[in-house]
């Protein structure tokens, strides 16, 4: 396991912002897309409600409301979505 040297961490992000601020760089930027709707993930994933919502850790009343449209996923559960559908191994491997 690799140590990390959490204090120079810090100030290279200090350094980082004092020269974005004085022009000299650029930050990096990285847009984070809401995922594809549960029901596709779910279908792509071969998975039923109840074993999709299962993985998820949510009741299949609340998965149901999401593929029709009367709630929408938020926080943890979007992020969650997010790597179900660009990771499907993480819920598709079975230990």
């Amino acid at each position: 396991m690799n140590k990390r040297d959490i204090g120079q961490e810090i100030l290279d992000g200090i350094k980082e912002i004092k020269n974005f601020k004085s022009g000299q760089t650029q930050l990096k930027i990285q847009e984070i897309k809401d995922p594809s709707p549960a029901k596709v993930i779910r279908k792509k994933l071969s998975l039923t409600q109840l074993s999709f919502a299962s993985l998820m850790g949510i009741s299949v009343r609340t998965l149901q409301d999401w593929e029709q449209g009367r709630r929408t996923p938020q926080g943890p559960a979007k992020a969650l979505l997010r790597i179900a559908e660009n990771y499907p191994e993480v819920f598709t491997k079975m230990d």
